[in-house]
């Protein structure tokens, strides 16, 4: 059977075929907008500037500049009680790697380097928070 004894059994008309084509082009349309929308988003978040925050009992104590040429740093806190944290800064990523405290779960965690991720010394009453610089989480910026 030929494609034009096809066409003229089928229920198909030549109007049909060009609208399946042109609504399978269109079911394309998703894919170009979310790409375009997310390559806009990856660049305005390369503009963002990522710190990293230090506070005991709700209180700022210093912050972290986080930028990807900077040189790996230790910081360490100690309080009038003599617990200590260390924190290491490596580019654009931190963690408290020593605690004298008894869990150690503050040491655990490891790196963080997404802005809304915090690390965090019960006993020590200690939060390491990195937060962007236009106040928004996880790099996705805020409308």
């Amino acid at each position: 059977m030929k494609f034009k004894e096809f066409a003229r059994k089928s229920f198909l008309k030549p109007w049909d075929l060009i609208i399946i084509f042109f609504l399978f082009l269109l079911s394309f349309t998703p894919i170009v907008i979310f790409g375009y929308q997310q390559n806009q988003l990856a660049q305005q978040a390369d503009a963002v500037n990522y710190q990293a925050v230090l506070k005991v009992d709700g209180v700022e104590i210093r912050s972290f500049d986080l930028t990807a040429d900077q040189a790996s740093y230790t910081y360490t806190y100690e309080d009038e009680d003599g617990d200590y944290n260390i924190i290491e800064i490596d580019g654009e990523r931190v963690r408290i790697s020593e605690a004298n405290c008894g869990d150690q779960i503050c040491v655990r965690q490891g790196w963080i380097s997404k802005a809304g991720q915090s690390v965090v010394c019960l006993p020590h009453r200690l939060v390491l928070e990195i937060q962007a610089s236009d106040g928004s989480e996880d790099g996705a910026l805020i409308y």
